[in-house]
């Protein structure tokens, strides 16, 4: 069955085509349902977003207002050059129909843009009590900033060559040789002086982690072994779990606040446009479709 929506005649085979489109995914997201159910979603959801973009589309193109020169050419200079995975979009077809389509996405962006624009930036206290209400997104793990020197157990050097380097390399450090000199020179991981960074529990074998984040700042390891080979450690800084400042989110925040607020304004836009529409149920000949 065709629709007209505010007297536009939308063509049976383009809602069918809708419904092959979202199809798979409410298949699976709909999960145990029955099959009647979840062709009775497909169908409900095929309509509402024909009528959607219809309507939309009608209201951008209420605007005739020039459209700045070279924008829609280099729009489509953009989507020939891109794959059509990375454009979206899938024109098999010519440069003026291309550039039709083109049109309608400039119009609808624009239009959209102004109904998102009027959205004023969240308030000083809409921060606040975002922040205080959602604390977990903001939380910290424990972390570490270690560096080690390792020699690997391989088919190059096995378990008892691999111990006695790393003795050697323990009896410099208790000498008084720098740590990083050491790792640079006889670390099977050479470079920055064997350090890692700073990392949480997750990141390293479980062998390693249980060591490094036993330590104490300052301190290095005695010899332990991981499924690697032989490491010694040593331990930079430890941060301990925590929650990071309003302050160093707060700009995050007011960005997620704000994009809420323009994305609410935009469903009250289109829910405005869809109650007004008129939309009615037509036959229509195969010619026409």
């Amino acid at each position: 069955m065709a629709l007209r929506i505010n007297g536009e005649a939308v063509p049976d085979s383009a809602i069918r085509e809708e419904e092959r489109l979202i199809r798979p995914r409410l298949v699976e997201e709909m999960g145990q349902a029955s099959p009647i159910e979840v062709e009775t979603r497909v169908k409900l959801w095929a309509r509402e977003n024909i009528v959607e973009r219809t309507v939309l589309r009608q209201e951008a193109m209420r605007d005739t207002s020039p459209i700045p020169e070279g924008v829609i050419e280099n729009m489509m200079a953009e989507i020939r050059e891109q794959s059509p995975g990375e454009s979206g979009c899938v024109f098999p077809f010519g440069d003026d129909k291309l550039r039709d389509e083109l049109t309608v996405r400039y119009r609808v962006e624009q239009l959209l843009g102004k109904v998102s624009g009027k959205v004023s930036p969240p308030k000083n206290k809409d921060i606040s009590d975002y922040y205080v209400k959602n604390k977990g997104q903001f939380a910290t793990p424990e972390t570490v900033h270690a560096a080690h020197i390792v020699k690997n157990v391989d088919e190059n050097q096995d378990e008892a060559a691999a111990r006695a380097a790393l003795e050697a390399a323990e009896a410099e450090l208790k000498a008084g040789a720098p740590f990083e000199e050491l790792a640079d020179r006889l670390s099977d991981c050479p470079g920055r002086g064997g350090d890692l960074g700073t990392f949480p529990r997750g990141q390293m074998v479980e062998e390693f982690e249980d060591v490094v984040f036993a330590m104490k700042s300052g301190e290095i390891s005695p010899i332990f072994r991981s499924p690697f080979g032989f490491h010694i450690a040593k331990l930079y800084q430890k941060a301990p779990e925590g929650t990071r400042d309003l302050q160093d989110v707060k700009t995050q925040i007011s960005q997620t606040l704000h994009e809420q607020k323009r994305q609410k304004a935009i469903e009250q836009f289109l829910d405005k446009l869809m109650n007004a529409a008129k939309v009615e149920e037509i036959e229509m000949e195969e010619s026409e479709q």
